[in-house]
């Protein structure tokens, strides 16, 4: 209810109000006659019923100034701004008016939903766009980068040619987190972004942390300090790729806007229980729930005070960050979301000439250490370790520069390797060819990688063929939908040499001759390294003893695998005289270790069998069907 100039007097509640004036007319209204013919007759009588003290009204008090707008706020219990045009159902002449607040909701309503439809396409039309541009911009990255990979491996290039090579590639990384940078803000807005908890070594990220900024830091002249409280668990269960990604952003900001002194970083604990007491971090309690505190502290020109509200918000830089010319702006607003996403909030203090700091919490368990994967081995491999039946791959993408630089690398370790540059030509020469493997890109014409994945998976022979998708898409509903296709693996573009020779090996069961930096020729290097890795037998290498063990039963398998765990010894050099006389090298390695006590060495490599894939031996037994 409001007067002439729309201030308002009181609520009615509409279904008690429209019983009350239609009470007269029931019979009408039970008769079901035109709400026309009443309406004359009704909106009379009302002038003449209708009376400020003649029906019970809620009054608002809301002063002078309210107005319609207050009223569908206090309705909707949050703001609204609507054009309307009042209903007038009583008289002019009583100076107010009633207003039908269901037609104003019912309005706003509609209005929200054509904007939200309209957010929802332009959040879909985006991520279409970025989808696209992902794919095109890691596509010839994925040429650039792989080739650097392939021309580094060439021995007789000069010093000045590996070091151009070592700035190419730099520089194509570079880029490649810049992309990055921009799909991970999409993700952000659009929230697709989710957390991913896993059994994490810190002490390793913040090793990792310091060897990569120490050399940024020295070039700059800066002291890079990283200061662990003794207190800090190891092992957690925490996203720890967010935390890298927040750490670098973090530190990598602080030595690139720091002109001279140091740049610290702070890691310390405390676990809080049920009590609430709070005290340092035992290391044997894993019960508890633990607070990660870091700060990140720089000597440079500190940030202005105006700057500080504006800090985190996108493709926002402080004046600083201008004056330099480098970085898009995203790395803060980034790391806030990603910190707020792991249930924490990251606090800045700055004083202008004397340096900044940022601050963060972030609750976290203690893991134990058996948990946690052990890291990736970076040796280059250089030639396939052992002979073995001719392994098959083949190479499936409409980019020629992208087969190219997958054929190079993979011939010269050994591999026999075939080209598709559609779904159809990868279908037609998987059947031809009988490859034991396939590099498939899922986005090509004629047919895609899906569609030639579904057809390939489908026949009894294509079980036994492993599919390694390979993808310049950064979003997670792609991935899924490239192992729901019956791809067994999936690799991003640009790929890395070691990320993709450790999935073949996977999935085949392969090794490899790996480089030895004193020079040594390759058959050298498999002595030196059978030596290194078992030093209770000599000439014996891990890998080629998994492909021993892979040609014995199951059963046999099992057995030892017990034996080994019981730690008897009798029981394995039993077990050892039913290995053929052709497979002496993994007799005489059981028996050695059987014979030193080394059961962890015999389980190591029982248990890698028993969940290993199927070798090319098995491939070929189930291709033949």
């Amino acid at each position: 209810m409001v007067t002439a100039n729309d201030r308002i007097i009181g609520i009615v509640p509409r279904a008690r109000f429209f019983e009350w004036i239609s009470r007269p007319y029931g019979v009408e209204l039970y008769l079901k006659r035109p709400i026309r013919v009443l309406l004359e007759t009704m909106i009379q009588d009302l002038n003449n019923r209708l009376d400020v003290d003649a029906y019970p009204i809620r009054c608002l008090l809301l002063g002078e100034t309210s107005s319609i707008d207050q009223a569908v706020e206090i309705a909707l219990q949050r703001p609204a701004f609507l054009a309307y045009e009042p209903i007038v159902v009583a008289g002019a002449d009583r100076q107010w008016r009633l207003l039908d607040m269901y037609v104003l909701l019912l309005a706003q309503s509609q209005l929200f939903k054509l904007a939200k439809d309209a957010a929802d396409a332009a959040n879909k039309a985006k991520s279409e766009f970025l989808a696209s541009m992902s794919h095109e911009l890691r596509t010839p990255l994925n040429a650039i980068l792989g080739f650097t990979q392939v021309m580094r491996r060439d021995a007789e290039l000069s010093a000045a040619h590996q070091q151009h090579l070592n700035i190419i590639n730099r520089a194509g990384e570079h880029l490649l987190d810049l992309i990055g940078d921009v799909l991970d803000m999409s993700k952000i807005e659009s929230g697709r972004t989710t957390l991913n908890e896993t059994d994490f070594d810190l002490y390793r990220l913040l090793n990792g942390l310091h060897e990569m900024l120490q050399l940024k830091a020295a070039a700059a002249g800066l002291k890079l300090i990283f200061e662990c409280e003794s207190d800090v668990p190891q092992y957690v269960r925490i996203d720890g790729g967010k935390l890298r990604q927040v750490l670098t952003n973090l530190l990598g900001n602080a030595i690139k806007f720091t002109p001279s002194g140091s740049v610290t970083l702070r890691v310390s604990s405390v676990i809080r229980h049920s009590s609430l007491e709070t005290h340092p971090f035992p290391r044997t309690n894993d019960r508890g729930q633990m607070t990660l505190s870091f700060e990140v502290e720089d000597t440079g020109a500190g940030i202005a005070p105006e700057e500080m509200n504006r800090l985190f918000e996108p493709f926002r830089q402080t004046e600083t960050g201008r004056n330099s010319g480098q970085g898009t702006g995203l790395g803060l607003a980034i790391s806030q979301s990603f910190v707020r996403l792991m249930g924490g909030d990251i606090r800045v203090t700055s004083t202008q000439g004397k340096g900044t700091t940022f601050a963060f919490d972030l609750e976290a368990k203690p893991v134990c250490a058996p948990s946690v994967p052990a890291p990736p081995q970076t040796r280059k491999a250089i030639a396939l370790a052992s002979e073995r039946p001719e392994c098959r791959i083949l190479v499936a993408d409409d980019r020629p520069e992208s087969r190219l630089v997958l054929v190079e690398l993979l011939t010269s370790l050994g591999f026999s390797v075939r080209e598709a540059q559609n779904g159809r030509e990868a279908v037609e020469l998987w059947s031809s060819y009988s490859p034991h493997l396939i590099l498939m890109d899922m986005r090509m014409p004629v047919m895609d990688g899906f569609e030639a994945t579904q057809r390939i998976k489908s026949q009894l022979k294509g079980q036994a063929t492993a599919i390694i998708a390979l993808t310049a898409s950064a979003f997670d509903n792609e991935r899924q939908a490239i192992l729901a296709s019956g791809c067994d693996d999936f690799m991003n573009k640009p790929f890395r040499e070691d990320v993709l020779l450790d999935k073949i090996a996977r999935h085949l069961g392969v090794s490899y001759i790996y480089e030895d930096p004193s020079g040594a020729s390759p058959q050298e290097t498999l002595c030196k390294q059978c030596e290194t890795q078992n030093p209770a037998n000599p000439g014996a290498d891990d890998r080629s003893l998994s492909d021993y063990l892979s040609q014995m039963p199951p059963d046999w398998i099992a057995d030892l695998h017990q034996a080994a765990l019981k730690c008897r010894d009798d029981e394995i050099l039993q077990l050892v005289k039913m290995i053929p006389e052709s497979y002496s090298e993994l007799a005489k390695c059981l028996a050695d270790w059987a014979e030193n006590f080394l059961f962890d060495r015999i389980l190591e490599l029982t248990q890698s069998e028993m969940q290993a894939e199927p070798t090319l031996e098995k491939h070929n037994a189930i291709a033949s069907l």
